[in-house]
């Protein structure tokens, strides 16, 4: 490091505190020299005069490099919505494979590849193309299975609430397999599909993994990324496989996240590319050329009024599922599984829930994630930990917005306006409206 001409600059800033170009130059070699702690705050500096994209990049820049990934994403999200800066899209790439996010980091890639054909990342290219000729690594074909599939360790007890939830799939799916010789004796088919909707970060991935648990059968965790690949036909092989992987080791449960991109309605679609995926999907639901009996499809969306009606037909996904953000007991439940194993003082678990009233799950966690930051730049003075209290947790709230509403705020218009058929009247019931 230059410590003259970083002291230099040090000092001319006393004097012109408010010159963005001089602090601008401090952050810089601070960055150069990874210190990016001290760049961090310049850079705050400066954004809270003058909020202008490029400092924001830089400021997300030095999060990542903190690994302060949250952070980074968040930045870099409101950076994607204005700008399709490869730059930008490049680093949430990154930020999203640090968090093991390679769904969505490959859609990602897939958007930069779509803006630049020439684009080359050697990090990218190894894990998203095992060859420039063609298979992407999230090909399942030549895995091993036991790559995909899992045995959960979670039940129905371990998910607090959502008891309607619990009652439908123990209806639908754990009478079933307990009273195999009574379904069969009326010919009813163990398995089906079962779509869960509802705002995102309520637990539709979670109580996919505790139905696994509760009828100990093994569980494929698959995002819409896993199946759609940027070379042509593979996102048939990719879906045939997964079927064929769980024929093999039933019962199983096949969970698919943000189905509604793969079951887009039909009609909307203008490649043909999209129309066979569907119509792939379709097959491998119906088990036209084989045996489905023994798998469960557990689809999650947070939209299926974009979902081709297809999809809802008998024999596929015909029990559709309302997942509603967390009543108060499963809020206090969230509450006390994110604090174990953190610094905590006194934490009134009762007083928590009550306040967070809305708040989806992951809300919940974003929640103790901000008041631990704030606990960690209090203990950076001494280097000793600083426990959580009720009240550092009850602060942020005060800085959040419930993810909730913006879903609600849009469903309700679906529920009031396009439900003839009564499929959203959960959701009316939930916001207590009478139609």
């Amino acid at each position: 490091m230059d410590n003259s001409l970083l002291e230099s600059l040090l000092k001319a800033l006393e004097f012109s505190p408010d010159n963005i170009e001089l602090r601008l130059q401090v952050a810089k070699i601070y960055i150069n020299n990874l210190n990016y702690i001290k760049a961090e705050d310049h850079l705050i500096q400066i954004l809270d005069k003058e909020p202008k994209s490029k400092y924001k990049f830089l400021l997300a820049k030095c999060y990542f490099n903190q690994s302060k990934y949250n952070l980074t994403e968040v930045i870099l999200e409101e950076l994607i919505e204005k700008s399709n800066n490869i730059d930008y899209l490049e680093l949430y790439c990154h930020c999203l494979l640090k968090q093991n996010n390679h769904s969505s980091a490959l859609s990602i890639y897939q958007n930069i590849l779509s803006i630049n054909n020439k684009y080359r990342n050697e990090d990218f290219e190894s894990l998203f193309k095992t060859s420039i000729g063609g298979n992407s690594s999230y090909d399942f074909i030549d895995e091993d299975a036991s790559s995909i599939l899992k045995k959960p360790t979670i039940n129905f007890n371990d998910v607090g609430g959502m008891d309607k939830v619990k009652e439908e799939i123990d209806l639908k799916i754990i009478k079933p397999l307990i009273h195999k010789d009574l379904y069969k004796a009326y010919g009813k088919k163990i398995g089906g599909g079962i779509l869960l909707y509802g705002p995102p970060g309520c637990g539709k991935t979670h109580i996919a993994k505790a139905t696994a648990g509760e009828i100990n059968a093994n569980f494929i965790n698959i995002g819409i990324n896993d199946i759609l690949d940027m070379w042509l036909g593979n996102s048939e092989k990719n879906l045939h496989e997964i079927f064929e992987t769980a024929r093999r080791n039933k019962p199983c449960v096949i969970f698919i996240d943000e189905i509604d991109a793969l079951g887009a309605n039909r009609n909307d679609i203008n490649k043909t590319a999209g129309r066979t995926v569907i119509n792939q999907f379709l097959s491998e639901l119906d088990g036209i050329e084989s045996d489905n009996d023994g798998i469960l499809v557990l689809g999650a969306t947070n939209a299926p009024w974009y979902i081709d009606p297809a999809f809802r037909r008998p024999g596929r996904f015909d029990r559709i599922i309302f997942v509603s953000p967390p009543d108060e007991i499963s809020r206090k439940s969230i509450f006390n599984i994110e604090l174990k194993g953190k610094p905590i003082g006194n934490i009134d678990l009762d007083e928590l829930a009550k306040k967070s009233k809305e708040f989806s799950g992951a809300d919940i966690k974003s929640s103790i994630d901000i008041a631990i930051e704030q606990k960690l730049k209090e203990s950076f003075k001494d280097g000793v930990p600083k426990p959580l209290s009720t009240k550092d947790i009850i602060k942020t709230f005060k800085k959040m917005k419930a993810s909730t509403k913006e879903w609600f705020s849009s469903a309700k218009n679906y529920a009031l306006y396009s439900n003839e058929s009564g499929l959203y009247d959960d959701i009316l019931t939930y916001l207590k409206i009478k139609k």
